[in-house]
């Protein structure tokens, strides 16, 4: 296996513009990701993500910047880049296409090889992070869907 990227792709039965939103809006990332996020969606804005562990206490922080937003068909961003910069970061991208009555979703992650980790923390970093899109992806086609019923 290369560890270049990880691809997941999803169809959500509501349109680009709401998929977008949910993936782009603290309020949503929150719902989807579990994470607290201050971050923008607008090309630069920096913040961090944060994850809480209520039964430990334990907070994981990570710094996120956005580095493409244009609605409703593309949001990126780099995350996960204090010790190497942020040109060397993961690089997050949702692709948003039209299809049907909702919205095909692809996301890629990319950078793992970049990050100078020796081969076994590249396979578990990879690992992780696959293992995260395949739980995390489909909330947001599940956020997307309250979404849609609250409006």
């Amino acid at each position: 296996m290369d560890y270049a990227s990880i691809e997941r792709e999803l169809y959500i039965d509501a349109s680009p513009e709401v998929v977008f939103e949910v993936v782009s809006r603290p309020e949503h990332i929150r719902d989807w990701w579990s994470a607290e996020t201050d971050v923008e969606p607008s090309p630069g804005s920096s913040g961090t993500l944060v994850w809480r562990d209520e039964a430990t206490g334990r907070e994981d922080t990570v710094p996120i910047t956005v580095v493409h937003s244009d609605p409703p068909r593309v949001f990126s961003f780099r995350w996960a880049y204090a010790e190497r910069g942020l040109e060397d970061a993961l690089l997050v991208t949702f692709e948003l296409t039209p299809s049907g009555t909702g919205t095909r979703l692809h996301l890629t992650e990319t950078g793992f090889r970049e990050q100078g980790w020796d081969a076994a923390v590249l396979e578990a970093q990879y690992n992780d992070h696959a293992q995260g899109w395949d739980f995390y992806v489909p909330r947001i086609a599940t956020r997307a869907a309250h979404l849609v019923a609250s409006r």
